[in-house]
C-alpha cells in the first residue's frame, strides 16, 4: 500500500486520476494533502478546509468492480468504513445521510466523493474521495457542518483515523469481491439518517414536499414514500433533503 503526502494540491481526486493516465498505480495507493484548493463534493458542491487540520485523501480501488451494478456497494463500504473508525475513537450519534455524507446528530462531518474509471471486460477502477473534518473548529459559512474537535473538544491524530478506515475499506471490499454485500446493505440501512421519519425534500423545480425515506435501492436511489403512500425512487441528482 502506497501513501502520496502532498503539502498542497487543487483536487487529491484529480491528481490520482491523472498518475492513473500515466502510470501504472498500486491498489489502495492513497494521496492525502495537508491543503486542497480546489475539492469537490457532490453535484458539483465546493469543499473548503482549514490547512493540516482535516484528514484530505482519494484512495484508488481497484480489483474489485467489475459490473455497473455494484457501484453503490462502494459508496456503502466507505461510509461503513468512515463510521466504524469513528466509533473506535466514541464520536456519538453517527449516521450516513444519502447519498455518502456522514453525520454526527444533524451536523455533517465529512463527505465522499466516489470517481469511476470504466476499463475493458468491465473491470472499474474507483477514487474514493473523503474529506473528514477533524480538528478545524470555525465553521461559520458552514451552518451545518462540525468536526470532530468540537464533538469531543479534543484534538485528533489524523494519519490514525485514516489508517482505521483504510483497515476496514480492504475488508468491506474483500466482501464486495466475494459478493457478501447483505450484511452491509443491513448495516448501511441501519445507519441512514432519518429513514423512516417524515422528511421535507426539495425537487429540481425548487418544489418541496413532505416524504418517508424508506430504502436504498441497488443502483444507489432513495425509496420515499409520499403523502398518498406511493413510493417514488429517486437518483442523487434528483431531490435533495431539508433538514
Amino acid at each position: 500500500m502506497k501513501t502520496i503526502k502532498l503539502d498542497a494540491i487543487d483536487s487529491t481526486n484529480d491528481f490520482l486520476k491523472g498518475l492513473l493516465q500515466h502510470q501504472s498505480v498500486e491498489n489502495f495507493t492513497i494521496v492525502t494533502a495537508k491543503k486542497q484548493t480546489k475539492g469537490r463534493g457532490q453535484m458539483g458542491a465546493i469543499w473548503e478546509t482549514e490547512e493540516s487540520k482535516n484528514l484530505i485523501t482519494s484512495i484508488l480501488i481497484k480489483k474489485t468492480l467489475n459490473n455497473y451494478e455494484a457501484i453503490f456497494e462502494l459508496n456503502i463500504a466507505v461510509s461503513l468504513s468512515i463510521i466504524n473508525a469513528l466509533k473506535k475513537i466514541n464520536i456519538p450519534a453517527l449516521s450516513i445521510k444519502w447519498p455518502n455524507d456522514i453525520m454526527s446528530d444533524n451536523k455533517k462531518i465529512a463527505g465522499i466523493l466516489i470517481e469511476n474509471v470504466f476499463k475493458e471486460k468491465g473491470n472499474i477502477e474507483s477514487i474514493v474521495g473523503i474529506g473528514l473534518n477533524i480538528n478545524q473548529t470555525d465553521f461559520e459559512k458552514l451552518p451545518k457542518a462540525t468536526s470532530l474537535k468540537n464533538i469531543m473538544n479534543q484534538d485528533f491524530e489524523i494519519e490514525a483515523i485514516l489508517e482505521e478506515i483504510v483497515t476496514h475499506l480492504q475488508m468491506y471490499t474483500e466482501k464486495i469481491k466475494n459478493k457478501e454485500v447483505d450484511l452491509l446493505w443491513k448495516s448501511y440501512h441501519e445507519l441512514l439518517f432519518k429513514i423512516g421519519k417524515p422528511v421535507v425534500f426539495e425537487n429540481n423545480n425548487q418544489e418541496k414536499f413532505m416524504g418517508i425515506i424508506q430504502a436504498v435501492n441497488k443502483n444507489g436511489q432513495l425509496q420515499v414514500m409520499l403523502e398518498d403512500d406511493s413510493i417514488h425512487e429517486y437518483g442523487i441528482k434528483e431531490i435533495s433533503m431539508i433538514y
